[in-house]
């Protein structure tokens, strides 16, 4: 059964580190029972959405008509969006259990037929084209709904996203707030090897986005990034992470793209982590 319910209040930066470790522990647990991976993804957006989900975000995955719009443009990570969500109270643990399990709504890449869930994602670099379309209409509509989009860096390899931005800075679409999840890997290859767009920040800026670059792991300066007042347009939030983020053997590792848990690997990540009972 799966039930919706009105997210939690708001949390600070010290909330926010004990809601990423339980997110983490989580996000460990159900890729090693259904021996699916993109484990490191997940782990590297752990801080980014637990901050966007715990603190800044108004009514995430409710029906309100005025919440705020969440699209995981790298859909390949959405084992973090729904620890998210599980941690939140919009999403309860018997759902959460199912993830990758015959007929569950809980795949690899996020449905919109699951509650909470704005967009269905994982053809990489469309999820900003349609968050600039829901700014736009609820820009029009006078809501004070915003629309957060959070893409990876291999993302900024897909024209795509250059067409979005130009669009939301003529528009001005300072209801839109996008974030770069950049870990600096890719399925094939480190993105400077690949398609070195390094600065991002400076990219987005000339495009005319408020570019802010923040720690990707860093609570305190991720609320600051997101919660700083618009400027008349849209706002990025260039967020440097590390690829498995608090697992040793994961961070910084091409090969956990892809690779899937053993059982002794998961012991190991969760001691790493912490926080256990």
């Amino acid at each position: 059964m799966l039930v919706v319910v009105e997210s939690a209040g708001r949390a600070d930066h010290k909330a926010l580190a004990g809601m990423s470790i339980v997110m983490r522990r989580w996000i460990i647990e159900q890729s090693l029972a259904s021996n699916v991976g993109h484990v490191a993804s997940a782990l590297s957006i752990t801080d980014i959405v637990a901050v966007l989900w715990g603190s800044v975000m108004r009514a995430p995955g409710t029906a309100d008509p005025d919440r705020d719009r969440f699209i995981l443009s790298k859909g390949h990570a959405a084992l973090a969006l729904y620890a998210a969500m599980r941690h939140q109270e919009v999403m309860d643990a018997e759902t959460f259990a199912t993830f990758c399990r015959d007929n569950s709504l809980l795949g690899v890449h996020p449905e919109h037929e699951l509650p909470g869930v704005d967009l269905s994602t994982g053809s990489l670099g469309l999820g900003l084209s349609v968050g600039c379309g829901m700014a736009l209409g609820l820009k029009k509509k006078g809501s004070r709904a915003r629309v957060f989009v959070l893409m990876s860096d291999a993302e900024m390899n897909e024209g795509a996203v250059w067409e979005a931005c130009q669009f939301a800075a003529h528009h001005r679409l300072e209801n839109l707030i996008a974030a770069i999840d950049v870990n600096g890997l890719q399925a094939f290859g480190y993105t400077k090897d690949v398609l070195d767009l390094s600065p991002l920040s400076g990219k987005w800026g000339v495009f005319g986005w408020d570019a802010v670059d923040a720690d990707g792991h860093d609570h305190s300066g991720l609320l600051t990034a997101f919660n700083a007042p618009p400027k008349g347009g849209p706002r990025v939030v260039v967020a440097r992470t590390v690829q498995g983020k608090g697992v040793s053997f994961m961070e910084n590792r091409l090969e956990w793209h892809y690779r899937n848990l053993t059982p002794d690997m998961a012991e190991r990540a969760l001691r790493e982590i912490g926080g256990g009972s």
